[in-house]
């Protein structure tokens, strides 16, 4: 699909990285995706270390390939999971929520890539010189929290300005996405909004309707004037929280019904005042596969989308 340089960093079969998504992408979906050959990604969120340490455990017992542990570095926790990750012996890091400098020697020092999540080029830099193994850049299609500059711009500005490898990330679920990535200049592409809906995902089955029936139109990014927008599908709570004033008691209002809203969504299946984080690329998924089946199919729909270009068809 790409060139080798980022399956030889990482170890991995394919160049697809799963996406690090908090109460979805814990030890089920981390594990079958580190099978089926792809990087499978535990999302340590705002978990306490305990639960993210039997994550790994289940991790572990369920398969040798490597993994990512994907760490919020603005949670509470974020100390304590820096240290458990090597005391665990997990081999790949996916930072979000801050510079992971701070980490960055004592993780290489023991063995571990470090891949920040970035939103810009200017970013992008500053992770190279720090000495991160490699970038994910997301563009504002993605699900959850987002930057402001769209994948189709941000690949390639990034991949002009490093030269660690590049990962494409936002609005990418089938070949097309994979294929526009590689042209962009990316060495692989992370996929998140595609396997919330994989029979190995655990998030609650109104969670993966909602997926499945979501059209073009149907997500919004909410919290534009807090400067940490998250994109998320509409329903009650993103209605509300788009018509909040943008004053100071706005923000306090904002703060308070979004605390909590993923789980009520991931966990309890609230579908009206929970946060259904998801990517614009929701509307390209249709059907709930096991991951072993949503790989391949992404493989072969990339080899046969690029066999109708080279034939100019």
């Amino acid at each position: 699909m790409f060139a080798d340089k980022l399956t030889k960093l990482l170890g991995i079969e394919h160049p697809i990285i799963q996406g690090g998504m908090a109460w979805v992408s814990d030890a089920s979906l981390a594990a079958a995706v580190s099978e089926a050959g792809g990087l499978g990604v535990l999302a340590a969120g705002n978990a306490p270390t305990e639960w993210v340490k039997d994550e790994i455990i289940k991790i572990q017992k369920a398969t040798k390939k490597p993994f990512a542990v994907n760490v919020m570095l603005l949670s509470p926790y974020a100390e304590e999971i820096a240290d458990l990750l090597i005391k665990m012996n997990v081999k790949v890091v996916i930072t979000g929520a801050g510079d992971p400098s701070k980490y960055l020697k004592k993780w290489q020092e023991n063995g571990i890539k470090v891949l920040p999540v970035v939103a810009s080029s200017a970013l992008a830099k500053r992770m190279q010189r720090s000495g991160c193994d490699a970038v994910i850049a997301e563009g504002g299609e993605a699900g959850g929290h987002i930057g402001k500059i769209n994948t189709m711009t941000l690949i390639p500005v990034v991949r002009d300005a490093v030269s660690i490898p590049v990962v494409a990330a936002g609005g990418i679920a089938d070949g097309r996405g994979i294929l526009a990535a590689k042209a962009l200049g990316a060495d692989g592409v992370q996929i998140g909004t595609r396997f919330i809906v994989a029979k190995e995902c655990t998030v609650h089955p109104n969670y993966k309707a909602k997926i499945l029936k979501a059209k073009d139109i149907d997500t919004v990014a909410t919290g534009q004037h807090t400067g940490h927008p998250v994109r998320v599908i509409k329903n009650k709570l993103a209605r509300t929280l788009e018509k909040l004033p943008q004053n100071e008691a706005g923000l306090t209002e904002f703060e308070e019904k979004s605390k909590g809203a993923l789980y009520r969504a991931a966990v309890e299946g609230d579908m009206e005042t929970g946060s259904i984080m998801a990517g614009q690329c929701a509307a390209l998924v249709k059907e709930e596969m096991t991951v072993k089946e949503i790989i391949a199919d992404l493989i072969n729909d990339y080899t046969n989308v690029l066999n109708k270009v080279l034939k100019n068809d």
